[in-house]
């Protein structure tokens, strides 16, 4: 019993010895570059090295600057780089929901959830100064973010914002159309009625209206279409969906919208 007792830690000696041997310092004490440290090994001595001519780096490669910056001459463009389609609009439309709705909620005016408990009231879509804005503008505005709003280059690809500035532009439509624009064969209803018809409460067809608890950044300003208020002149500024009674058309066989077209070079 006493040699099987002693043959372990033997055993475990012998093993450490060898780990210790095969530890080798070459890894460490090998030459090499530490970031944003001089050297002589290079003429500029620098030893972090420029990038090579004609190269382009992964996730770097912009051909179509418009696509990547909405910019065309440095000013925002109302086009889009691709066609759109009902596939993109259903992408936009997704995207939108998961990350618009929060603050501008479902039907873009600047009343979502957050805003709902207290956040700033995010930008209304409907309002005359928005609803001028191109196309541009918008997908910019989430590269880069605007005011309280961060920007989204980081939760939606270029081509997700591009779909995204298209939604919002067909919901400016929706929110603004006259019974008259719709195509014929497409069923329009009050949307009083349609929200009796759902048991939805008589405020679903009532204007739109901030809580209390919503901080405004700015003061109201109703040309502006702030939410809760009348517009100041045309109805045009004011979603038809905030009017008492007003009309809603159903998408099915709808036009293609205005203001959507690609860029054509």
């Amino acid at each position: 019993m006493t040699r099987a007792r002693l043959r372990i830690p033997l055993w475990s000696l012998g093993v450490a010895a060898l780990a210790c041997a095969g530890c080798r310092q070459d890894m460490q004490d090998q030459p090499k570059f530490v970031p944003q440290r001089s050297t002589t090994f290079f003429a500029d001595g620098r030893s972090v090295r420029p990038q090579v001519a004609h190269t382009v780096a992964r996730g770097q490669l912009g051909e179509d600057s418009f696509f990547y910056t909405g910019l065309i001459d440095g000013k925002e463009a109302d086009l889009m780089p691709f066609p759109v389609s009902m596939q993109v609009m259903a992408r936009g439309q997704e995207r939108f929901n998961i990350y618009c709705t929060p603050c501008h909620s479902r039907v873009g005016n600047g009343a979502g959830m957050i805003v709902q408990r207290g956040y700033k009231p995010a930008g209304n879509f409907h309002s005359s100064r928005i609803l001028a804005e191109p196309l541009g503008h918008y997908f910019y505005v989430m590269t880069n973010g605007y005011g309280a709003m961060p920007d989204y280059s980081s939760q939606l690809t270029p081509a997700d914002r591009w779909s995204v500035a298209a939604y919002i532009r067909a919901l400016q439509i929706s929110q603004n159309s006259r019974e008259s624009e719709v195509p014929s064969g497409v069923q329009v209803q009050n949307l009083k009625d349609i929200a009796e018809q759902q048991g939805l409460p008589d405020s679903f067809a009532q204007p739109w209206s901030l809580p209390a608890t919503a901080v405004s950044a700015l003061p109201p300003d109703p040309s502006q279409g702030t939410p809760g208020m009348a517009p100041a002149t045309s109805d045009s500024a004011v979603p038809a969906m905030s009017q008492p009674g007003g009309g809603a058309a159903t998408i099915g066989n709808a036009a293609k919208p205005k203001g959507l077209k690609p860029v054509t070079r």
